[in-house]
Formats: C-alpha cells, sequence, structure tokens
C-alpha cells in the first residue's frame, strides 16, 4: 500500500528536500506541493492525500488555518 503524501511550506528549497526524503520510500509516493495553506488546501481538496505533512507559519495562510479547514 502507497500513502499518498503532499507538502505544503512556503520555503521551494524545504519542499524539494522533503520531496528527495520521501522519494527514496516506496511506500510514499508525493502527490502535491503547495507553497501556503491556501493553496494547500486546494491541492488537498484536488489530490485526495492520506497525510499532508506542513509548515506551521506561512504567508496567505498559516498551517494552523489551513489544518482546520482540511478537518
Amino acid at each position: 500500500m502507497t500513502n499518498r503524501v503532499i507538502i505544503v511550506d512556503d520555503q521551494a528549497m524545504v519542499r524539494a528536500g522533503f520531496t528527495a526524503l520521501l522519494a527514496t520510500q516506496s511506500d510514499i509516493d508525493v502527490v502535491g506541493e503547495a507553497p501556503d495553506g491556501k493553496q494547500g488546501g486546494e491541492v488537498s481538496r484536488s489530490t485526495h492525500p492520506d497525510v499532508v505533512l506542513m509548515d506551521v507559519r506561512m504567508p496567505e495562510m498559516d498551517g494552523l488555518e489551513a489544518a482546520r479547514q482540511l478537518l
């Protein structure tokens, strides 16, 4: 079984690092990325991930508010 993951962080290098690290795992598939909580919610609704790896502090909408809205 493969776990579908999206990564939400305002720093592109952080997103790239997590994507590269998770790509080494055979049971994890990174299905999306977003630079802020608002876009993270949109990506989550369109990709239906099992896990959302999200930064707490981001512009536009922080990770806490985005998590509240996703729940």
